[in-house]
């Protein structure tokens, strides 16, 4: 069985990230899904003051609300949500969390889920030429734009930016979705009194 790991702190969960999982279910032709909350990420720093057990159980939520989709549904498309890391010593690495995975579920091909802002600093990541060597990784667009740039002009030279790292680290770009909100930017609307509903899942 193949199956994708897509990790995140999900803090929100929101419209991109369930965009990005419908992709992987329907178009990436993957039968099954696993969301793996981060309770901490060594390259950022916290943010919000929401508990990992809120965070956990609204990830929950959302999984259960995208498994009722009916184009998942009715096509028997499994969405589960780990907290794999909440027990695993610090500092959290991916390659760690992947090799738990590998271990507990033999015969699983596990596909890593990363964004393509993600890709662009593969190089901090702990044991990442390892990571690359020993799993397969699917990377998905992220939108970099900045005030008052061309959206169209960006997202061509965005994309071929990815092309090329993906072709340098020898993983696949997906075509999935760009990806052009954050939960960063949902969290920092949301202090200053912006509606933020129509963004999360």
């Amino acid at each position: 069985m193949r199956t994708a790991l897509y990790f995140g702190s999900f803090n929100p969960f929101h419209t991109g990230h369930a965009a990005i999982a419908r992709w992987l279910l329907t178009e990436g032709g993957l039968n099954r899904l696993v969301l793996v909350v981060s309770p901490k990420n060594p390259l950022k720093e916290r943010t919000s003051n929401v508990t990992l057990k809120e965070r956990l159980e609204h990830v929950r939520e959302a999984a259960i609300r995208l498994s009722e989709e009916p184009e998942l549904k009715n096509r028997g498309k499994k969405i589960e949500v780990s907290d794999i890391e909440f027990s695993m010593q610090e500092p959290l690495y991916t390659i760690n969390t992947l090799r738990k995975f590998r271990e507990s579920e033999p015969g699983v091909e596990h596909i890593l889920v990363i964004g393509s802002d993600n890709l662009e600093i593969i190089e901090k990541w702990h044991l990442w030429r390892t990571l690359l060597d020993e799993f397969e990784v699917w990377v998905y667009p992220r939108r970099q734009v900045s005030d008052g740039a061309n959206l169209h002009a960006c997202t061509i030279q965005a994309h071929d930016n990815t092309a090329n790292l993906c072709t340098h680290y020898g993983v696949k770009l997906i075509d999935a979705p760009y990806l052009d909100i954050s939960s960063t930017q949902i969290r920092d609307m949301e202090l200053r009194g912006e509606e933020t509903d129509n963004l999360k899942y």
